[in-house]
């Protein structure tokens, strides 16, 4: 009788139980994440390091950083702009302005430790602000760099933000669904990519709440971080 009453109730509550677990996610099908941009050109920016060799004898091998002015100082040349120009095309202007010293010089440039290409990610994470790209970051690990996101994140509302001067674009992307499997967002960032986490629901009721009942605490903290992100959305 009983055994007979728990088939029952096992096949009601079946279809209701995979129902819901499939509606969390946990059936998801993993999907690959997208593939990754063709490398592009790399431009050289401040404060790069590079390494300048220039041959023949006697050897002249100087480590140096890119000045905020964009340019580098070289021996017996004095200061090459750098800032903007591909490896090849700097050198090629050392070379040119070197031999006057050194005839049938050998120029060769290579960046050493790039620090001028940068993401910014900002909203509600752990740890906002800027992140150098020095190797190829996909969405989720920058976030996981910012320390994560918090409680009042909104999970499937992250947006990118990518700009170059002939279109601006926006990129959008699905944390919760990164998180079960589906790559299909989880994006390949590029150079002065914004990465924007924004508030759920339950932080935009607060914030509004917050700013009925006080009023002029929300004007002498206007110029916070949190409250400036919060009235952007």
């Amino acid at each position: 009788m009983h055994a007979s009453l728990w088939n029952v109730r096992l096949r009601l509550l079946g279809p209701l139980l995979i129902a819901f677990v499939a509606a969390t996610g946990c059936f998801a099908r993993p999907v690959p994440p997208p593939s990754s941009p063709p490398p592009a050109t790399y431009r050289i920016g401040a404060p790069d390091e590079l390494l300048v060799s220039i041959l023949p004898e006697p050897t002249i091998e100087r480590p140096v950083v890119v000045r905020p002015d964009g340019r580098i100082s070289i021996d017996l040349i004095g200061d090459v702009l750098a800032s903007g120009r591909t490896t090849e095309q700097l050198a090629g202007d050392i070379r040119e302005k070197i031999s006057r010293f050194k005839r049938d010089a050998v120029v060769t440039v290579s960046v050493t430790a790039s620090r001028s290409s940068t993401i910014t990610v900002f909203g509600q994470v752990i740890r906002p602000g800027s992140q150098i790209l020095d190797r190829e970051t996909r969405l989720a690990e920058a976030i996981g760099a910012a320390g994560g996101t918090n409680l009042f994140a909104s999970l499937g509302r992250i947006r990118v933000v990518r700009s170059n001067p002939e279109e601006t674009k926006v990129l959008r992307v699905n944390l919760r669904d990164i998180e079960y499997g589906d790559q299909s967002t989880n994006f390949t960032l590029q150079d002065g990519d914004i990465v924007v986490v924004p508030p759920n629901a339950i932080a935009r009721v607060g914030f509004a709440l917050q700013t009925v009942l006080f009023p002029f605490q929300t004007v002498l903290s206007a110029g916070s971080g949190a409250f400036m992100v919060s009235q952007a959305f």
